[in-house]
Order: C-alpha cells, then sequence, then structure tokens
C-alpha cells in the first residue's frame, strides 16, 4: 500500500510540474545563441546583446564570431569590454559603394571576434553575454540577420546561420536576427498627444481570451492537486483499514 501511495504521489508531482513548464513557456530554443536589441527603430543607434550558452558536455566555448550586414552595413560599431575576452573588428571592402544617412561608404565592419583567454572560457551550465552599439538601422521592416560561429576548446564549431521562415518550424541552428521598427520620428508624428486610442475589440477579445486561458490554467493546476490530496487521503484511509 506505501509503495502505491509513493508512486500515485510521484505521478501527480511529474503532472504538475509539466503543467508548470507549459505555463512558463520552457523551450529548448533557449538555448540558442541570440540577440537582443534595446531600441531597434530604425535611422538610429542600439545597443545589441548577444547571449551564448555553453552546449557542450565535455568542452568550453572559447571564440565568438559575428557577421555583420554589408548589405545595408553600420557606419558605426563599437565593442562593450568583457573581462576575460580580446574583441576584434574586421573591416571589408565593400562590392559597390552605399549610401547610409547621407553618407557614402565604401568600407565597412563585417564581423566582431571575440576570444577567451584560458581562465574565462565559458563552461558548462554556463552563459556569457558580449555587446556592441551599431547604427545607423536601416529602414523599418528590414530583417537584420547576424549569423554568428561558435567555437569549443576540444576544435568542434557550431555555426548559428541558418534563416528562419515565418509559419516554419525553427531550423536547428537559427541565426540570430532582429526586425527594424519605425522611426522615432516616425513613430512621434503618427501619435496624438491629446488622446489615447481606445483599444480595439479584437485587441480587448485577445487580452480577455489570455487572461481567462491564465485562469483556466491556475484553475486546472489546483484542481490537480485537490484531487491528488483526495486520493492520497482515500489510500491512507484504506490502509488503516
Amino acid at each position: 500500500m506505501k509503495s502505491s501511495r509513493r508512486r500515485t504521489l510521484k505521478t501527480a508531482s511529474a503532472a504538475m510540474m509539466a503543467a508548470g513548464l507549459l505555463a512558463f513557456g520552457v523551450s529548448a530554443a533557449s538555448a540558442h545563441v541570440n540577440v537582443n536589441p534595446d531600441d531597434p527603430a530604425a535611422g538610429g543607434y542600439t545597443h545589441l546583446t548577444f547571449n551564448v550558452p555553453n552546449e557542450s558536455a565535455t568542452a568550453k566555448t572559447n571564440k565568438l564570431e559575428v557577421a555583420l550586414p554589408t548589405d545595408t552595413p553600420f557606419n558605426s560599431v563599437s565593442v562593450k569590454p568583457v573581462e576575460g575576452w580580446t574583441a576584434q573588428l574586421v573591416t571589408t571592402t565593400l562590392p559597390k559603394p552605399i549610401t547610409v544617412a547621407g553618407a557614402t561608404v565604401t568600407k565597412a565592419i563585417s564581423s566582431v571576434v571575440w576570444t577567451a583567454d584560458a581562465a574565462h572560457q565559458i563552461g558548462q551550465n554556463e552563459y556569457q553575454a558580449f555587446s556592441i552599439s551599431v547604427g545607423v538601422l536601416p529602414d523599418a521592416g528590414t530583417t537584420v540577420s547576424l549569423p554568428a560561429t561558435q567555437t569549443y576548446t576540444d576544435g568542434s564549431v557550431v555555426k548559428w546561420d541558418e534563416k528562419t521562415v515565418a509559419g516554419q518550424p525553427e531550423p536547428e541552428h537559427p541565426a540570430p536576427s532582429f526586425v527594424t521598427t519605425a522611426s522615432d520620428d516616425a513613430a512621434a508624428s503618427t501619435s496624438s498627444p491629446s488622446a489615447t486610442p481606445a483599444p480595439s475589440a479584437a485587441a480587448s477579445t485577445s487580452d480577455a481570451g489570455s487572461t481567462a486561458g491564465w485562469f483556466g490554467l491556475a484553475a486546472g493546476l489546483i484542481g490537480l492537486a485537490v484531487g491528488v490530496t483526495a486520493l492520497v487521503r482515500t489510500r491512507s484511509t484504506q490502509a488503516a483499514k
């Protein structure tokens, strides 16, 4: 009887853990090398932060290279220092001159390479953040792809360079990317300082659905806990008899 009760508790715990993972949206994709811009507005400058996890069980990450766009090149790139890592900016001559922010650009920084010393390599269950400041950003709606190459101490190399296609499953090694938004000037010109637009019916419905979904999930978890408690009590009563 004790064995049956123990199995019941283990099954209930596993079910509640699975429900919790779904509730918080835990995904294997969180382990990918990714990029986060602090302001993706077109025509401006932004800080890009690359989060790089170590995914090897036996080796450490000792090098990262990020390729920058040359079709819409940045006319300014600077690197935030990372302790124990040296950064190198690689400059390339463009196939043809490009006008950026009213200036003709013939050369541009095409990649940034970070290399670690032995004491600061990224080990198991660790990650490192690398930041650069870039600008100016291209027109709104442009997907800025920043393929990355991750090198390990055992010589293995992982290329994060696969294109993500809307409506298709995420590739195994997607390239870090983001989409530029409307420029700050354009956004300001379309906003009204005297009135706040009312939410659309579709937005209200979506918000309500989202709220109801969370309440439903919470109710389901509570119901599961109550059911498990009742089952354990029943089994305990039967054992006592």
